[in-house]
């Protein structure tokens, strides 16, 4: 396995992967590897002759009063995972590299990256979009793998890929979570033991919200008042927002049906964790 740091080497070396005809999977990555990453790696692997996967942590993505200084960072464990994940080359640039002096270009896209996420985070999906365009004009990938979980954020990417004509195809991978249910994140390692023993809580109440739908109830509101219910049981939970929308175009809806998301963000003390679920499969 190559591990690249350069702009230039990666765009040289993507330059020869896509001359001699290989396919070439990509995987964008903050690194702080776990098994939802890994996943995507192999899924990756499958459709794919060559992997690439990024360890960059994005500091346009991360707002003022967030956790950029405390993301944890491991490189030498993150390759040794993704090393035995099948990835081929691993792209860790500097941050200098990514944002050279006098950098002043921002991928914004309109309407999708101001809601959900978006309304509470200005900003964030600007630095997610416009590293992940740079990203892909770097390494030239075929395809992306992105995770389920961060829903939002795949929408948001797949329609500034289409918007802008890129020559990547944007797939999502389904989330990992633990035998408990609480979808596997990073951010998991924030919560005290009595937060992460109500952090199930956010998976049970979307599949409660399934059952309710699989059961004939397609008032949004109502479903959407249930979850809220359960959530706001346990003490140490505070929810910023539940919404059903359409997966794809993240809009609002009043009447669940096969396509709808019902997406959540809720703090457990002082970390913030989201999950999703989409009806119908």
């Amino acid at each position: 396995m190559e591990i690249i740091r350069t702009v230039e080497e990666m765009k040289a070396r993507a330059r020869a992967l896509r001359s001699d005809g290989s396919v070439v999977g990509f995987v964008p990555t903050m690194g702080s590897l776990h098994e939802g990453h890994l996943s995507l790696v192999r899924m990756a692997g499958e459709l794919s002759d060559s992997v690439v996967v990024s360890i960059f942590v994005n500091p346009t993505q991360f707002g003022p009063n967030e956790d950029l200084d405390r993301y944890p960072h491991d490189l030498e464990r993150d390759v040794a995972l993704l090393e035995d994940a099948g990835a081929a080359i691993v792209f860790a640039p500097e941050a200098s590299d990514i944002y050279p002096r006098g950098y002043a270009t921002v991928v914004h896209v309109q309407r999708l990256g101001e809601k959900l996420c978006g309304a509470f985070r200005p900003g964030h999906f600007d630095g997610v979009c416009s590293v992940v365009a740079k990203l892909f004009e770097i390494v030239r990938p075929n395809l992306a793998v992105f995770g389920q979980k961060d829903g939002q954020q795949a929408a948001i990417l797949e329609r500034m890929v289409a918007d802008l004509e890129m020559d990547v195809r944007i797939i999502r991978g389904p989330t990992v979570r633990e035998p408990d249910g609480l979808a596997l994140s990073s951010r998991n390692n924030y919560l005290s033991d009595e937060e992460r023993a109500e952090a199930p809580v956010l998976y049970a109440s979307l599949e409660h919200a399934r059952s309710l739908y699989d059961s004939g109830e397609t008032d949004a509101a109502k479903v959407l008042g249930a979850v809220r219910a359960m959530i706001e049981s346990k003490p140490h939970a505070r929810v910023q927002y539940i919404s059903a929308v359409d997966w794809k175009s993240l809009d609002d809806v009043t009447e669940l049906r096969a396509g709808t998301m019902l997406v959540l963000a809720v703090f457990f003390g002082k970390t913030r964790l989201i999950d999703n679920l989409v009806l119908g499969g």
